[in-house]
């Protein structure tokens, strides 16, 4: 299966499937969370717009062949996001549905952090923050030399902007000339320990990526035709640099009443409550289906 194709649809309509596909993957991703009752749900939410897009719009990858060497490899260097990639997964055809119903459980393919050993389509074991751009960054130089064609796609936290290895793999791969390299931020502005900003400051980020060489764009990452243009541009840009997509996300979003806890790094949602935020989820994406 293809998902780049050479002539697309109109924008319109492909705005309106990827909003179905995203809508799916945060509703399976609260199938997950609902069989152990907590999870980082407000990740797999806030960035379901993104995965929508990549998943569903600019890679190129087989569902019946995931180790295909032609493909182009999607890195969770977050690996506490595994379910929100798992949801991915599932709607890409990758992992069956019925699987997630296993989530987090014994012998299950699908772990609370992600493990490339277990699940089909999990490029690396992640977890440890910060190190999933050198990764990257060592298996965009292996595909050149190989002359594949095919993109790595790092998807990492703004926590991972404390990381020193961040730095200096950003400045690897700007030294590399690493064009087929695309960097996925997923800014919430939430860690563990707080807001992110105030753990350690990292911004002006559009301009310290830049100084490091690399190709920027910020956008609202749940806004899907900004989410399209980026990707497409990333894609479509001709200088010998790597690129960096740095998305501004909603913890939650899609569900009102997870957005606006003021924690939700890790959400624990009472058991009566998981039904009713799938409820407003599947309330909301038909309202803007109508809209």
């Amino acid at each position: 299966m293809t998902l780049i194709t050479e002539s697309r649809p109109e924008v319109g309509h492909v705005e309106t499937t990827l909003a179905r596909h995203a809508w799916r993957i945060r509703r399976y991703a609260l199938q997950m969370g609902e069989v152990q009752g907590q999870g980082y749900i407000g990740q797999a939410l806030g960035l379901a717009d993104v995965l929508a897009v990549a998943f569903c719009h600019a890679m190129n990858f087989r569902p019946d062949d995931p180790e295909w060497e032609g493909r182009d490899r999607f890195l969770l260097s977050h690996g506490h996001y595994a379910i929100a990639l798992y949801a991915a997964l599932i709607e890409a055809g990758i992992i069956p549905e019925a699987e997630l119903e296993t989530y987090g459980s014994d012998d299950s393919r699908l772990p609370m952090s992600g493990m490339a050993t277990y699940t089909p389509g999990m490029e690396i074991s992640g977890g440890s923050l910060g190190q999933g751009l050198s990764i990257a960054v060592g298996m965009a130089l292996g595909l050149r030399q190989k002359r594949n064609p095919a993109w790595v796609f790092n998807s990492m936290s703004d926590g991972e902007l404390d990381e020193g290895a961040t730095w200096e793999a950003a400045m690897s791969a700007a030294h590399h000339q690493l064009s087929n390299l695309i960097t996925l931020v997923d800014i919430n502005q939430q860690q563990a320990d707080g807001h992110s900003q105030r753990i350690l400051g990292f911004e002006p980020l559009v301009d310290k990526w830049r100084a490091f060489g690399w190709h920027v764009q910020r956008v609202d990452g749940n806004d899907l035709a900004a989410v399209i243009d980026a990707f497409d541009t990333a894609r479509a840009v001709n200088d010998p640099v790597p690129r960096v997509i740095l998305f501004d996300t909603l913890m939650g979003k899609g569900v009102p009443f997870l957005e606006q806890r003021e924690k939700n790094h890790f959400i624990r949602v009472e058991q009566d409550e998981w039904q009713h935020a799938i409820a407003v989820l599947d309330a909301n994406h038909q309202q803007g289906e109508r809209a």
